[in-house]
């Protein structure tokens, strides 16, 4: 099944695309730029979603879900925010179709136009906020702290599964608040809880910073994000985090009564993470063999596989061994298909990605051992059967933490300083990864470097160092380091 996938050195994006088509993650839709997400991925997205609603939960948020069709004055009213998102919108101007009544099917029914045009949810800030206005009154209605997982709409020009698609599943937060001190914590805290989640969770290692004024959201006064660093040596925007100020209220007049009893503009936040996620576990973990999953993450945990097929004695020590995993609440799979040999299977859940495989045979069982395969390192040992279980459930732990030193040590490898505009362009082209350097802080500058090097300004590292400095393209003073790379 390997020899199907093209080696990363060869063509990286063809080894992508490899990755998401033979591990069963995603498929080609009729639709141009969708896909179609297939079990197997889908449930590497329930488990992503499953453990940050969670989080959402703990920390005062609640669920909820606003409408798919935004009318088309609501983008209008905030500038900044229909200016960032007007040429990516799918627009609705019609309700009805009809017979064609020369024979040719169907067309829209020209007596069938909307007064106003709907636009295809790209973002829901302005139908949030549209409905936060009559939600809110007084200082008692805030904070207001909800979160929704939806599908969106950005129609683009080029797409690839997972990282760039017409259509994507995420959760967008949107919340409301008092005072500027509690909507800038808020969106700092998320920012947090999406940099822990893809560390603690991901094992993908992250630079946690602000954007630039030219990179923030449409029509935020700052946006946090956490960027990473892909195989290829391309950032990879992984989350961000909002906070709005009071655009957004002060454009859908959403005020409130303080303890003062005087009138407030809310002040506001948004944040959210997609299915781009999935994206960046392929291309943080996976290798030429096929998917490498996180244990945390990844739906199958453990497979047990009979060889060279199933009796009663090596059914005896699977379920022993499915009880005791089970317990630690492990996902396991005991494979008692007879249709396909033991190699094919080895080859299967490789391919998928199971963090551990545990192989038992009827010699197994004469030497009181089963055979145990880490799918990160593709490592084999002969483990006692008193105490496999415990063994697996190490094992798991293990690779967890050596996906992840083992990422973090690729992007320390990766990161690169550059005082000059030469030896910045020399890393781009030959190393790649993240370049730390002095940039002068004006736009002007940041459009200029983008389009000699393809490279942006991924982000303002929030642990920058104050440091004097020179731009590298305008020898203009600079007091901190910003770090570029390309990215996707």
């Amino acid at each position: 099944m390997a020899k199907e996938i093209t080696p990363r050195a060869e063509d990286y994006s063809q080894w992508y695309l490899d990755i998401v088509k033979k591990a069963g993650l995603a498929d080609n839709s009729a639709v141009r730029g969708c896909m179609v997400i297939k079990p197997y991925g889908y449930a590497i997205w329930e488990k992503l979603r499953d453990v940050l609603d969670a989080e959402f939960k703990r920390t005062g948020h609640v669920n909820a879900y606003f409408p798919l069709f935004i009318p088309k004055s609501f983008l209008s009213r905030e500038a900044q925010h229909v200016e960032g998102f007007a040429k990516e919108c799918a627009v609705v101007t019609h309700h009805r179709l009809k017979a064609d009544p020369n024979g040719n099917g169907l067309i829209v029914d020209p007596e069938a136009k909307l007064e106003e045009e709907l636009i295809v949810r790209p973002t829901s800030e302005t139908i949030i906020w549209s409905t936060y206005k009559d939600w809110i009154q007084s200082y008692r209605d805030l904070p207001l702290l909800i979160n929704q997982w939806a599908n969106v709409v950005r129609w683009e020009m080029r797409t690839r599964p997972f990282l760039r698609t017409t259509e994507f599943l995420w959760q967008e937060g949107h919340t409301a608040h008092a005072s500027r001190e509690e909507a800038v914590r808020e969106a700092r805290m998320i920012h947090d809880i999406y940099a822990d989640f893809a560390e603690s969770w991901m094992a993908m290692p992250v630079i946690k910073g602000s954007k630039t004024a030219n990179e923030r959201f449409a029509g935020a006064e700052d946006t946090y994000t956490i960027e990473a660093l892909m195989q290829d040596g391309k950032s990879l925007q992984a989350g961000t985090s909002h906070f709005l100020g009071q655009n957004f209220a002060r454009a859908f007049d959403v005020t409130f009564l303080n303890e003062s009893n005087q009138q407030e503009l809310v002040w506001a936040t948004s944040w959210g993470v997609s299915t781009r996620l999935i994206g960046g576990l392929i291309m943080t973990h996976s290798d030429d063999e096929g998917l490498v999953l996180p244990p945390k993450i990844a739906p199958l945990q453990v497979v047990i596989i009979p060889v060279p097929k199933t009796d009663p004695a090596i059914n005896a020590v699977a379920e022993q061994l499915i009880r005791e995993l089970t317990a630690k609440g492990i996902s396991v799979k005991y494979d008692t298909d007879e249709k396909n040999r033991p190699g094919f299977k080895y080859a299967e859940y490789e391919l998928k990605g199971v963090p551990v495989r545990v192989a038992i045979g009827q010699r197994d069982l004469e030497k009181g051992q089963a055979e145990v395969a880490r799918r990160d390192t593709r490592e084999k040992e002969f483990v006692p059967l008193e105490g496999l279980g415990r063994h697996v459930e190490q094992l798991l732990d293990d690779i967890q933490q050596n996906l992840l030193l083992k990422a973090l040590r690729y992007r320390q490898e990766n990161t690169r300083e550059a005082n000059d505009f030469e030896t910045f362009t020399r890393i781009l082209e030959e190393q790649g990864g993240f370049v730390s350097a002095h940039w002068d802080g004006t736009t002007e500058t940041e459009l200029k470097i983008k389009e000699l090097t393809k490279a942006t300004i991924r982000c303002i590292p929030l642990d920058q160092k104050e440091e004097a400095g020179k731009c590298i393209l305008t020898g203009a003073p600079s007091y901190g380091r910003v770090l570029f790379a390309k990215a996707y």
